[in-house]
């Protein structure tokens, strides 16, 4: 056993003093802010588009002012939504409802005060959502005639160009023809760029409403009225026995499956990641002729004893690391979810079953990849092996997807008692309380196993770690048997 631990810190060490590993350890973190940070970005660094609205002559209503107040109305709407999901987390969904319902009635600043009185902390944080859209109003003199022009395309070339610009020296990015077809309301949209549908579908969206609003008002509907259907927002409240309240559910009830499918895939991506680790320091080490050397000082079994303990240990090392990241994060921007998600990963013994199946996982995974290092010289003859069991990797992925929304599906059940897929699909289903008896019995076939893939891959191993056999079905029965 004291060589096996003196094989697991080389082993370790090996990879802790190395800058690789604690970028790697970091790329995770710095990649989920990035991933989460990245449509808040995209929204932020979106332009805003310069609009001129032109509309032809013909009978009807004006459609220039129906646009245009359609469109207020759709950046009112956005504004109303980023406030009510800014408001969610501290307030509650009916606070944030509130607070969407007074700005779509009153305005963004009058909703930007409800935020600060129920929400405060979001509201220090709120930054205002850009504009997509902005109109032209009233349109140049140069662009007046468009739309009885015979060539628009002529027209529009010196403003799109940049030869000229708008007013405040910014350059023209849409044209907006308005007319009517059969009396409907219609739009011929030309955009500097062909790839922008920015505009064309805010317009077609415009155009809908002001149809609509046109069709109730020559019914004889009063304008108010109209407006009161457009603003409802129907109140619809989730109840169910089994949330923690016994009555209405709240964001500490969907908790469960969020964290469930994120510790699934902190899993997979651990095992994943020490597994291979652990099966290109075999491969390395038997091409460069120091697995003969160990060999000469410890057994077969205490070498892979001692790695599968080391990388083990650097897989702990990235946990560790992980969570203290995840719990400062949690701890200074959003406290309450952070206490929830404590509180969800401390009851009835959630963290023992999550240690166990990443345990069990991780020493399925890696003796098996170890193994197969010790089959293989080359990184090629180790990928036509690895990938495989990468296909079977990639099951568990998806089906933890579905375990999020529903741990009960019958399919998620049935997967979760393969032994390959059972940490993944457990670790997903476990903050959601599955049974005790699939809990114990789908524990009790994974640690089985465990158990025969580690006599099988420590016999390939020995094997295979001073040989030349390539690992086919005939030599590795008749390896096999040989140790036997």
């Amino acid at each position: 056993m004291k060589r096996a631990l003196l094989i697991a810190r080389r082993e370790y060490l090996a990879y802790a003093r190395t800058v690789g590993f604690w970028l790697s350890l970091l790329a995770l973190p710095f990649f989920a802010v990035l991933g989460g940070s990245v449509p808040f970005l995209m929204e932020r660094s979106e332009p805003v588009r310069e609009v001129v609205l032109v509309e032809a002559p013909g009978e009807g209503p004006s459609l220039t002012a129906a646009v245009r107040a359609a469109l207020d109305r759709e950046a009112l709407g956005r504004q109303a939504q980023a406030l009510r999901a800014a408001a969610r987390i501290e307030a509650g969904p009916e606070a944030a409802d509130a607070v969407r319902d007074r700005t779509e009635r009153e305005g963004y600043e009058a909703g930007l005060a409800e935020l600060r009185r129920v929400a405060p902390q979001a509201a220090a944080g709120f930054s205002t959502p850009r504009e997509r859209i902005r109109i032209m109003d009233p349109a140049p003199a140069g662009l007046t005639e468009l739309a009885s022009t015979e060539d628009p395309a002529a027209m529009l070339a010196p403003w799109f160009e940049g030869e000229r610009l708008l007013p405040g020296e910014v350059r023209l990015d849409s044209a907006v023809i308005l007319n009517r077809v059969d009396g409907a309301p219609s739009a011929v949209v030309w955009s500097r760029r062909a790839t922008n549908d920015t505009v064309e579908d805010a317009v077609r969206s415009a155009l809908v409403e002001v149809n609509r609003r046109e069709a109730l008002t020559g019914a004889g509907v009063a304008d108010v009225v109209v407006d009161d259907v457009q603003r409802f927002r129907p109140q619809v409240q989730l109840f169910s026995p089994a949330s923690a309240s016994g009555g209405q559910v709240a964001m500490r009830d969907r908790l469960p499956g969020i964290i469930g499918f994120a510790l699934g895939f902190l899993l997979w991506s651990l095992v994943v990641t020490g597994a291979s680790m652990l099966m290109n320091s075999v491969m390395e080490e038997k091409a460069n002729k120091v697995m003969e050397v160990l060999m000469s000082s410890a057994s077969s079994t205490e070498i892979l004893a001692g790695k599968v303990l080391g990388v083990a240990a650097l897989t702990g090392t990235v946990l560790l690391a992980w969570g203290a990241m995840g719990a400062a994060g949690f701890a200074a921007l959003i406290p309450q979810i952070g206490a929830d998600v404590a509180a969800v990963l401390m009851k009835d013994g959630l963290l023992l079953y999550l240690f166990a199946y990443l345990a069990g996982g991780y020493l399925m995974y890696a003796v098996m990849f170890a193994a197969i290092g010790a089959f293989c010289e080359t990184p090629r003859e180790a990928q036509t092996l690895i990938g495989p069991i990468m296909m079977i990797l990639i099951v568990p992925l998806l089906v933890m997807q579905m375990a999020m929304r529903n741990p009960d599906a019958m399919v998620v059940k049935v997967l979760s008692w393969v032994p390959l897929f059972t940490p993944f699909l457990m670790s997903a289903r476990a903050p959601s309380g599955p049974p005790l008896v699939e809990i114990i019995g789908t524990m009790a076939g994974m640690l089985v196993t465990v158990v025969v893939i580690t006599w099988l891959a420590g016999r390939a191993f020995r094997a295979g770690a001073l040989s030349g056999v390539k690992l086919e079905w005939k030599s590795l029965g008749r390896v096999l048997k040989r140790e036997g």
